[in-house]
């Protein structure tokens, strides 16, 4: 029986990538992301009996409930969780930033994450399943006062305690780490960056590896200066 994949941020950008790529490789996906007319628009192009879009606010605890929820029960089980959704701030820095912006970035790549790794991770120990999550090239290195990178240095811990975990129970866990990636995230385009197939390349790449095999991460970066 084909797989199921559920990813969060899925509506746009990589999340969005990921979500064709592996409906391209036979596997069924639940969709989620605050967009709904993006996620209907994505169902359509992958197609409904293969995927399901739930709207929800990664941030908010019960709507990610309702998604692990109707999924599992529309598709009978869950194999993989790629938590991909995240935001960034518009104003950076420490001392010149915005304290509610870092709250709405937190809710979502802090809480999102955990809330989705909770939620999920009974159904993932009857598959034996995998969990992704997207961490970032600055959760690898300093950047000067960058919050955003503070909360992505979180994931990258947060992923090697969580790949511990799950070993009990010979789950998997995988940190998706790129460099810069031209999606939405950023208001203008960038070419000469990472393009969102890439990580999605990625992903697959954790994904099919042998069951013996836990790919703690990948770091990818781009080619070009």
């Amino acid at each position: 029986m084909a797989k199921v994949l559920l990813i969060t941020g899925a509506s746009s950008g990589i999340g969005k990538a990921t979500a064709k790529k592996a409906a391209s490789e036979g596997m069924r996906v639940i969709l989620t992301a605050r967009r709904k007319a993006l996620l209907d628009e994505l169902v359509d192009e992958i197609g409904g009996d293969n995927a399901l879009g739930i709207a929800a606010d990664a941030g908010n605890y019960d709507e990610l409930a309702e998604v692990v929820e109707q999924g599992v029960k529309h598709f009978g089980q869950l194999d993989a969780v790629f938590a991909n959704a995240g935001t960034g701030v518009s104003t950076p820095g420490t001392e010149d930033g915005d304290p509610q912006q870092w709250k709405t970035m937190v809710d979502v790549n802090i809480n999102g994450l955990l809330y989705t790794a909770k939620l999920t991770l009974p159904h993932l120990r009857k598959s034996t399943g995998h969990f992704l999550m997207t961490g970032s090239a600055a959760g690898r290195t300093t950047l000067k006062g960058s919050v955003y990178g503070a909360t992505k240095w979180f994931v990258h811990g947060f992923a090697q305690n969580l790949a511990e975990e799950m070993k009990e129970w010979n789950g998997r866990c995988t940190t998706i780490a790129p460099g810069m990636v031209n999606t939405p995230f950023f208001d203008e385009p960038k070419p000469d960056k990472l393009d969102a197939d890439d990580v999605a390349d990625a992903v697959l790449y954790a994904l099919n590896a042998h069951p013996r095999n836990c790919v703690r991460e990948v770091f990818l970066m781009p080619a070009y200066k």
